[in-house]
């Protein structure tokens, strides 16, 4: 079990450090296009390098899962469109949010949400944000594959199956309001400071472009005009520069 909390208030340099010291391993955020909760990239980057990992959020009215599909995919593609900005990481989880007491009858409004954000997020993990009661169809539906539960709506139930859990809101700490957390592993969490970069490919082997130079040498050799001569290393050094290879 992992503790952490989630905020509504831009976090400083000091103040993720300070949640550190007092044991925090994530924060969960707002995943936003504007507005004064949401995460700015110079955010990220104080919450990476003070050593908390970033659960990403998309909510921006309590109520918006109501939109249905449509809200969905419109939300969603907004959100990758942030997650990009920021650097997030494919691979990692958007959740999107179900910040109500979403009745039996709007359920299947709730879920159409959930599909349409997680159509339009293809190279994310998409998460969703609720009550023991959208968990449960949300989960049933197979609409998406992570699950961060509040208990507020819950009536004191717990979903078995879910990656974070909301157990307790609005508690001051360190000069700002948060709700605290706790996960179970496999949260779809992510961190600018300890996301490697990915390795460098290059669309030539050396050992091809290593055939291919002697042609261009020889060209070179077999002419004196300075233009041609040119061309020739410069080719030779466009099939180095494909294949990762000092140019000469």
């Amino acid at each position: 079990m992992t503790k952490g909390f989630d905020c509504s208030t831009p976090l400083t340099a000091q103040t993720a450090a300070a949640f550190v010291k007092n044991g925090y391993s994530f924060v969960a955020r707002y995943l936003v296009p504007s507005g004064s909760k949401a995460l700015t990239k110079s955010e990220a980057e104080a919450i990476s390098q003070a050593g908390l990992e970033i659960v990403s959020v998309f909510e921006t009215t309590a109520d918006r899962a109501l939109g249905g599909r449509s809200a969905g995919l419109a939300d969603g593609a907004a959100a990758v469109q942030v997650a990009h900005q920021l650097g997030q990481p494919a691979g990692s989880c958007i959740y999107f949010a179900v910040d109500f007491d979403a009745t039996s009858t709007q359920m299947a409004t709730v879920i159409a949400y959930i599909q349409g954000a997680s159509e339009a997020t293809p190279e994310y993990t998409t998460g969703v944000y609720g009550s023991y009661a959208v968990m449960e169809a949300v989960k049933n539906a197979s609409a998406c594959s992570h699950f961060w539960q509040t208990y507020a709506w819950s009536g004191g139930a717990k979903s078995s199956f879910i990656h974070i859990y909301q157990y307790l809101n609005d508690v001051s700490e360190n000069g700002i309001q948060i709700d605290q957390d706790e996960s179970y592993g496999s949260e779809g969490w992510w961190n600018i400071a300890t996301t490697p970069n990915p390795p460098v490919t290059y669309p030539l082997a050396p050992k091809d472009a290593n055939v291919m130079i002697p042609f261009l040498s020889a060209g070179y050799d077999a002419t004196t005009s300075l233009p041609a001569r040119a061309e020739f290393h410069r080719l030779a050094n466009e099939l180095r520069k494909a294949s990762g290879q000092p140019l000469q």
